[in-house]
């Protein structure tokens, strides 16, 4: 690897670092290759996941996307790429097809411009998947597997426990984040997200593919909180106590699950 590779792994780990230390934690319990791969991605989302919120202004909102989609254009194209400490190195992991997959999460985030609800919790569900979702499938595809629809449905459950800690926030927001904010709705979702999550890890991996979706590791103990204790939702509590978190991320690791 070059020092202009190096660095450029050195920034995509340090914005991950900073801008999704959960993420961060997973990545580094990957190995050496896919770990640099998976820094590069996640600092990709992270980039793309800040964009809309660094302004005020829809329109320039809608700039700084547009610039990563068509980013993820000429990467697609196979031709000259422009020149960029998250941009360069992601041209070098992903696949054209990847690329133009990736785009759809871009478009996904314009959700976070404007103030408009979800129509029902279908639309909630298509959201996640484009988000969180489609990243996972994008890190999947690094470690050199392709998703299944048992398992993207899993996908989901993952994205939708981090949603679901981010909703006071997004409500401090003038968001609207779930269709309905009842304890009941929320207790619905959680339950269906278990049950989705249930089903895919029953789909087998290869080894590679589980360390690629480590990065779900609070998944599972976050909606089961939700679905206990659902307050803690709306309450901004809804998180794991911090040795508990470790702790499983250690287990998880070591006994090769997600």
């Amino acid at each position: 690897m070059s020092t202009q590779e190096t660095d450029h792994i050195a920034a995509c780990a340090s914005i991950v670092h900073k801008g999704d230390p959960a993420r961060f934690r997973a990545a580094m319990a990957a190995p050496l290759g896919l770990r640099e791969k998976l820094l590069v991605l996640y600092a990709f989302n992270v980039e793309v996941a800040r964009a809309p919120w660094v302004t005020a202004e829809a329109m320039i909102a809608e700039m700084r996307l547009q610039w990563w989609h068509d980013a993820l254009g000429e990467i697609a194209a196979g031709g000259a790429v422009r020149r960029h400490e998250v941009v360069t190195p992601l041209s070098e992991y992903l696949t054209p097809e990847q690329a133009l997959a990736l785009q759809s999460l871009v478009e996904a985030r314009r959700w976070d411009i404007y103030p408009d609800a979800f129509a029902d919790e279908a639309a909630l569900w298509t959201h996640l998947s484009n988000t969180t979702g489609a990243l996972m499938r994008a890190a999947l595809g690094l470690a050199g597997t392709e998703t299944t629809p048992k398992l993207d449905e899993g996908l989901k459950a993952v994205a939708l426990a981090g949603w679901l800690t981010a909703v006071p926030a997004l409500i401090g927001q003038n968001r609207h984040p779930l269709p309905e904010t009842s304890e009941g709705a929320i207790v619905r979702l959680a339950s269906e997200g278990l049950a989705k999550l249930k089903t895919a890890r029953k789909q087998p991996l290869p080894k590679l593919a589980r360390r690629a979706l480590l990065a779900g590791w609070q998944s599972e103990p976050l909606l089961k909180l939700a679905l206990n204790e659902p307050q803690r939702v709306l309450n901004g509590t809804l998180e794991l106590a911090p040795f508990r978190a470790q702790l499983r991320l250690a287990r998880l690791a070591f006994t090769n699950r997600w």
